[in-house]
């Protein structure tokens, strides 16, 4: 067993991640070296406080094999599939001091694909567990367009609109990322666990914690981080006033990613952290082309949506004036239509041509009236002044 991997899995399970300290010891004199002084108790005080408790429980070459069996890998930055573009944010400054603001000194990870790639094109769809119809239906649609487009879909794999999230990528048969809280070995929610099968098949599932690890409210809260970093915008779908998703969201607006947040009804509880959101800057997004442009390629913009049309839309504003004049029942003369107008007869004449060939006005004996068969009607015309 290759002695850097196994003392990679020590330092994994020695601290509670993220750790700064034992990051930045590893990062100094490389794993081998790092673990041994853990073990003896020959680093700082601030390591020693961290690593007291579990410096002599070594479980690294059980929790390689039980990697091993699953599947997966134990990844780190010594790998070349190790994602260092994304996990590039943690290096700031202003992210630096926040708690918990490093990044992971390992991957455990299931799944064949390449996590540093499938990182590059990515956004995270996240949202509460108690989410609405209508909440799941975005998330599902939103999902669902981004996975058509090759965008990967990153989430925690939890009930409500992650788990709408992750279903909707896999129907579209895309690629989808499900960040833990435990080891890959403990499906959570249980629930999920046929779910997070289909995951691995498709995508990814991974974790900072190694196998057997079982979650906890505080790691839910840094999981929050590696979805953020791992997307190059995170998008909230339906989130409370408190809730994990606003806690992404503020992950993903200090690593420097784009925050985004679907609106929602006014008198949605679920959709009060939304609104916050927008408020204080986030992108409001309703359709998934509006999160490929913010992610995409340079001049990947999204369609303009489609807008009803009329046939009023070509008149010129003196033509639209002609329109509105002519009786909805009954007829008029060019007299009349000029006094309701306002336009001299010579004037009115010519827009009254070109409303006959569009088909919106019709002429008998020298009097005009609306085209009983052209669009728009009557009814029409009256909704279009509305």
């Amino acid at each position: 067993m290759n002695s850097e991997r196994r003392a990679w899995a020590y330092l994994s399970r020695v601290v509670e991640p993220p750790c700064p300290d034992l990051a930045a010891l590893a990062a100094r004199v490389g794993p081998v070296e790092a673990a041994e002084r853990v073990r003896r108790g020959a680093v700082s005080a601030r390591v020693v406080q961290h690593t007291e408790a579990r410096r002599d429980i070594d479980c690294a070459a059980d929790d390689l094999d039980r990697i091993d069996r699953l599947g997966g890998r134990l990844l780190t930055p010594d790998d070349g599939d190790w994602p260092v573009l994304s996990l590039t944010s943690f290096n700031g400054v202003d992210v630096r001091r926040l708690p918990d603001g490093v990044a992971p000194m390992a991957l455990w990870v299931l799944g064949e694909a390449a996590i540093g790639d499938v990182a590059l094109r990515a956004a995270a769809v996240v949202g509460t567990r108690a989410a609405t119809t209508y909440g799941e239906y975005v998330a599902t649609d939103l999902s669902e367009g981004l996975a058509e487009r090759d965008v990967t879909v990153v989430s925690g794999a939890a009930f409500g609109i992650d788990g709408a999230a992750h279903r909707a990528a896999l129907a579209a048969d895309g690629c989808t990322v499900a960040v833990l809280a435990g080891g890959v070995d403990v499906p959570y929610p249980a629930g999920h666990s046929a779910l997070l099968h289909r995951i691995q098949r498709a995508g990814l599932v991974v974790s900072e914690y190694p196998p057997g690890v079982r979650p906890a409210r505080h790691r839910f809260l840094v999981r929050n981080r590696l979805v953020a970093a791992l997307s190059g915008a995170t998008v909230v779908v339906e989130a409370g006033l408190r809730s994990g998703a606003a806690n992404t969201a503020a992950w993903a607006r200090a690593l420097g990613r784009v925050v985004c947040a679907v609106p929602g009804p006014v008198t949605s509880s679920a959709s009060a952290g939304c609104h916050v959101l927008i408020r204080q800057g986030a992108e409001l997004i309703t359709r998934s082309e509006e999160v490929i442009e913010i992610i995409g390629r340079a001049g990947e913009f999204a369609d303009e949506p489609e807008h009803p049309s009329s046939p009023l839309d070509h008149l010129t504003d003196t033509g639209r004036r002609v329109y509105e004049a002519l009786p909805a029942r009954g007829v008029r003369s060019a007299d009349e239509l000029s006094v309701e107008s306002g336009l001299p007869v010579a004037a009115l004449q010519g827009q009254l041509a070109l409303l006959e060939l569009a088909g919106l006005a019709v002429q008998s004996d020298g009097r005009w009236q609306l085209a009983r068969k052209g669009p728009p009607t009557c009814g029409e015309r009256e909704n279009f002044e509305s």
